[in-house]
C-alpha cells in the first residue's frame, strides 16, 4: 500500500512541476541557470530520483522515505499553489 501512494504521490509531484515550470511565472526567472536549464528536465530528473528513493525505502519496509516523501508532496503541493495562483 505504500509503494502505491508513494507511486501515486509521484504522478501528482510531476504534474505540478511541469504545471509550475510551464507557468511563465517571473519567479522561474529569478532562479540559478541550473533550475531553468535543459528546458527544466534537470530539476525532473531530481523529482524522478527523489520518488524512486521513496519507492526503494517503501519496498524493503523502511516507512521514513515513505513519510519523508509525503511531507514534501504536501510542501511542493502548497508551493506550487502558491506559485500558480500568483499568490507570490
Amino acid at each position: 500500500m505504500a509503494i502505491l501512494i508513494t507511486f501515486l504521490l509521484g504522478i501528482g509531484n510531476f504534474a505540478l512541476h511541469r504545471a509550475v515550470m510551464d507557468s511563465g511565472h517571473p519567479l522561474l526567472g529569478r532562479m540559478p541557470w541550473l533550475v531553468t536549464s535543459f528546458g527544466g528536465r534537470f530539476t525532473m530528473l531530481v523529482e524522478f530520483l527523489l520518488l524512486v528513493a521513496a519507492l526503494m525505502f517503501a519496498s524493503e519496509g523502511v516507512v521514513g522515505g515513505p513519510i519523508a516523501y509525503v511531507i514534501y508532496s504536501v510542501l511542493n503541493s502548497f508551493s506550487a499553489w502558491l506559485i500558480l495562483t500568483d499568490q507570490v
